[in-house]
Order: C-alpha cells, then structure tokens, then sequence
C-alpha cells in the first residue's frame, strides 16, 4: 500500500459477558480500544507519508459515564458489562485526544465521535432489547431515535472527509458538529497514561496479568 488517507477505527463489541481475547484482554477494552491503539501505532509512518490525512476514531457518548480503572483495567477483580464498555468508549476519546496532540505539525489529524443509536449487531448482547416486552413496548418508543447504518455513518463520513475539517484534530463529534467532551475525557495526565500502558500492553503479550503501574 503506498498511501493511506484517511484511518477510520470503527471495530465494537457491547456490553457482552465477561471474556478475554486470546492475549488476555478484556474483550470490550481489547475489540474497542488496545485493537485500535495498535492498528493505528502500525500506520503511523504511512499516515505521515500520506499527509493531508485523518484519524477518524468511534466513540460513543457512553464516554460520558465512563471512568478508567488505573487499579483493574483488565476489569479482573470485577466485570460489569455497561461499565467495561463506558470505560473502552472513554478510552477512544483519550486515545484520539492524545494522538492528536503527539501528531501536531504532521499533518495527520485525529479526531473521535458518537454516531448515535444504529440499528445494528453492536446491541445482539442485550438480550432485553431482544425480549417481547421490548419488542411489544419498548422499541416503538425507541424507534424515532433509533438511526439506520446509513445515517448512523453520517458523522464519521463528515469527520473523514468534510474540508473544512482538514486543519481539525483533537475533537470530539456528534450530528456532523464539534461537541464538548465529558470532563474525564479531557484529562490530559489520564490520557498520556492511559497511552503509555496501551503502548507496554499491546507490545508485551507476557504482561496481561501485570496490572498498569499507578505511578504512569
């Protein structure tokens, strides 16, 4: 591949049951953030070379409940499905957040967004949604909120290909306009630690069951 302009980072998994990828991440945190990190660590170089270009990151605005765990990341001492995925959605903004800064003056931007509620396969694991009293009660009221794939994609063609976003990076977007973070996604002492244990997690396969060091 000789260039490469725009990355979108778009893998998600929601609010499953408790389970791990076969390096020993939490699946949520893994599928939703280290995968990412990592990807994107790998196409920097190209990124650089290929500038003008874009990191374009798929939050959710669970980011807004979501804390990070410095003492269980892993989410081994406890597993909450809903907050193990608010913790990966904050973690894409951090993430995206942190990129952005340690990417001035390359030309590649990175920003992050919410898409909205999509009717897609992200919700299979909630099996209540699935249920009849859902079906019969629930979704009709959900419905007017409720957006299909091809809207749901709007926000992330406009973040990857608006020109008026090209100079744009740091950002966080929802309905094809810049948005204001929640607080916690605008720490930026959580973000660089949060970058340095993704950076010693996502290259050191022997060190899943070591959690991040405090003092990051």
């Amino acid at each position: 591949m000789d260039r490469l302009d725009i990355l979108i980072n778009n893998a998600g998994v929601m609010r499953c049951p408790q389970s791990f990828t076969k390096e020993g991440l939490e699946l949520q945190l893994g599928v939703n953030h280290m995968g990412h990190f990592l990807l994107t660590c790998q196409l920097l170089d190209l990124l650089k070379k290929s500038q003008p270009s874009r990191v374009i990151t798929v939050s959710s605005i669970a980011h807004t409940r979501g804390t990070i765990n410095k003492g269980d990341l892993n989410s081994k001492a406890k597993y909450d499905p809903a907050d193990a995925y608010s913790q990966s959605k904050l973690a894409n903004v951090l993430f995206s957040k942190e990129l952005a800064e340690r990417l001035k003056g390359t030309g590649v931007t990175s920003n992050c967004l919410h898409p909205g509620v999509v009717d897609t396969e992200l919700f299979r694991h909630m099996g209540f949604f699935k249920s009849k009293t859902a079906s019969l009660f629930v979704r009709p009221l959900m419905w007017p909120f409720v957006k299909t794939a091809r809207q749901g994609a709007q926000t992330t063609l406009f973040a990857a290909l608006d020109e008026s976003l090209t100079q744009v990076s740091g950002k966080y977007f929802k309905e094809c306009a810049e948005y204001p973070v929640a607080p916690q996604g605008d720490d930026d002492a959580m973000a660089k630690w949060l970058w340095a244990v993704s950076e010693r997690w996502t290259q050191a396969s022997r060190d899943w069951d070591r959690e991040p060091d405090q003092k990051l």
